[in-house]
């Protein structure tokens, strides 16, 4: 009961002073799913949304709608979106976590309380059971699936097996890796009772929910999420050797933190780099050299699938095997040294969750500064996640890549996560930076950590005192095009153009997305259309249509590679002209998140003697 008491206390003692915590990383997709499951709660992941300017489904999103429905049935009830309601309940899932925890511990460790108590000081689990996504809650029912199982293989019980059974259905729901339960609960099996066969045949649980998921999706919506997934690994390059690779650097430091006491390395970062990946190499060499411990092997089967699987090496990954390292070292180190290290891990763990409310909190304080001077005026928001949550509730819309931006717009960007901008001649009005008084980075502007993402450093953490984002307040102003014809790396390229036309590339083009639109000086007499494209072989694009103020001057057949177009020449009597130019077809090259035309090096008025 005293460890009971024990771990109930310290999980409130790591969530209640985070009860507001703002909306943050994926908890906007997931918050949107569950806004859509109102009206679909079947088929919540049917939703389209823009994801970096670019329309997107949610049924290719990378995890089952487990976590959507409990976060609908929580809309639903509350009305609204209520951060510290929300947060509330989501203790649960770190209580079950927990006290999963414990009986695992008591059955696999000789200081039960200590080595659960070093799990739960694992910086992922402090950090990410404060969020509204999956990881949580998936490691709750993993651990509990585990936990029921151990003890229905011990005493052949069937109540327990069902017990797990439900949970393993329930992880499934909320992860794909829960299919790992599968060689994890049948090795354990092996050891222990390997002539139970309805043990063998529980085993069968998370493949069957899984399955039947994607045949009820195939049934209703003839379409598999499955596919849809793999169409984005596909279309992303998610899956490309550099990636693997950084994935497998960034696991490995994660692991490396979780076995070494990071926090004397917080202010050198030389050795934040390097020491981590020196541990979890250690980490991984010591369990295949304790191979016949169920724990070690624990370890290895996750953390092998991990580097097949993932590709971002964020520190969330490995929450599901944060339970046997943790037990592992309270195995082998004396209580002094396991509370000494659970200490420092907390201490560690709670500054980085400090630093993380105040990034997202940041975006909350900002978009309600801001909100009373949007009143009757258009805004948009270049930006994802947080930023992008508060801005919507407060009235903003997402910016689409290309959108036409009329006088008067406000568009506010983020620094960090914003794509960038070509269309408008846009007015700096306010730059606002998100500060935190931890010098503790998981993510942001000039951050090499590698916590969220590989892809942005190398560091389990990073050290810094500058600006996590800053965000841009612009107007869109009213502008008159001052040359006639624009090369694409001119000066007066940014504000002749409206929309269509992504930044300049080798200081001498533009790729067009789909519809480009700028603004042109008309010339006295008569005068053409000429303009410079160049169409690549990955291009399928057939058929160019050019329109001056709507009114369409050619439709020109394209060829590969580099193609001057003329229009029939004519007279305009106006200050200014509207050139829109439109491709039949779009393409996207792999990685690139872009909806691409074809390449444009230069269009205007030609004079015609």
């Amino acid at each position: 009961m005293r460890a009971s008491l024990a771990v109930l206390f310290f999980v409130l003692l790591l969530r209640v002073p985070f009860l507001d915590q703002a909306v943050q990383g994926d908890d906007a997709d997931y918050l949107r799913a569950a806004q859509y499951a109102q009206t679909n709660p079947l088929h919540p992941s049917h939703l389209e949304f823009l994801f970096q300017g670019q329309k997107v489904s949610m049924r290719g999103h990378p995890h089952p709608p487990g976590n959507v429905w409990v976060l609908a049935g929580l809309l639903a009830a509350t009305g609204d979106i209520h951060e510290p309601a929300f947060h509330a309940v989501y203790i649960a899932f770190s209580l079950i976590a927990a006290f999963a925890a414990l009986s695992l511990a008591r059955r696999f460790c000789r200081h039960p309380l200590l080595g659960t108590l070093l799990f739960l000081a694992t910086p992922a689990f402090v950090i990410n059971g404060n969020s509204l996504e999956s990881d949580v809650p998936f490691l709750a029912f993993w651990l509990a699936s585990v936990a029921f199982f151990v003890q229905a293989a011990d005493a052949r019980s069937g109540v327990r097996l069902a017990a797990s059974m439900l949970t393993m259905a329930l992880a499934a729901m909320m992860a794909f890796q829960a299919v790992l339960l599968m060689p994890l609960l049948g090795l354990y099996l092996w050891r222990t009772a390997r002539d139970w066969k309805l043990g063998w045949s529980a085993l069968l649980v998370v493949p069957a929910t899984l399955g039947a998921h994607q045949l009820f999706e195939r049934l209703s919506s003839q379409q598999l999420p499955a596919e849809v997934l793999a169409g984005y690994f596909t279309r992303y390059n998610l899956h490309s050797l550099e990636n693997k690779i950084r994935n497998a650097v960034a696991l490995t430091t994660h692991l490396g933190t979780m076995v070494f006491p990071s926090l004397p390395l917080a202010f050198y970062r030389p050795l934040l780099g390097v020491i981590p990946v020196a541990a979890g190499c250690a980490a991984v060499a010591c369990c295949l050299r304790w191979r016949r411990d169920f724990l070690a092997q624990w370890v290895l089967l996750f953390f092998a699938s991990a580097l097949v699987l993932f590709f971002a090496g964020s520190a969330r990954y490995l929450l599901p095997l944060a339970l046997p390292v943790a037990l592992l070292m309270a195995n082998r180190l004396a209580p002094g040294w396991i509370a000494g290290f659970a200490g420092m891990q907390t201490m560690l763990a709670m500054g980085m969750a400090l630093a993380n409310y105040d990034h997202w909190d940041g975006y909350r304080r900002a978009v309600t500064s801001l909100e009373k001077s949007w009143e009757f005026k258009r805004v948009f928001v270049n930006a994802e996640m947080g930023l992008r949550h508060y801005a919507e509730s407060a009235g903003a819309v997402a910016l689409e890549r290309g959108q036409a931006l009329r006088p008067g717009d406000i568009v506010v960007s983020s620094k960090w996560v914003g794509f960038p901008l070509t269309a408008g001649m846009r007015v700096p009005l306010l730059s606002i930076p998100i500060q935190s008084a931890v010098p503790l980075r998981l993510a942001g502007l000039n951050s090499e950590s590698a916590y969220s993402t590989a892809q942005a450093g190398r560091l389990p953490f990073d050290v810094r005192r500058g600006p996590m984002d800053v965000l841009l307040v612009e107007t869109v102003a009213q502008r008159k095009p001052s040359v006639s014809y624009l090369p694409m790396n001119a000066p007066e390229a940014e504000a002749q153009i409206v929309s269509g036309f992504d930044r300049v590339e080798d200081n001498r083009y533009r790729w067009m997305s789909g519809k480009g639109l700028l603004l042109l000086k008309p010339l006295a007499g008569n005068a053409r259309i000429e303009l410079e494209v160049f169409v690549p072989e990955a291009a399928p694009a057939a058929k160019l249509t050019v329109s001056l103020d709507g009114k369409v001057l050619a439709e020109v057949a394209l060829r590969k590679g580099v193609q001057r177009i003329q229009t029939p020449a004519g007279r305009i009597e106006r200050e200014s002209a509207v050139l829109t130019l439109e491709v039949d077809r779009t393409f996207q090259m792999p990685g690139d998140i872009r909806t691409l035309g074809l390449i444009v090096s230069g269009v205007g008025f030609r004079s015609v003697e």
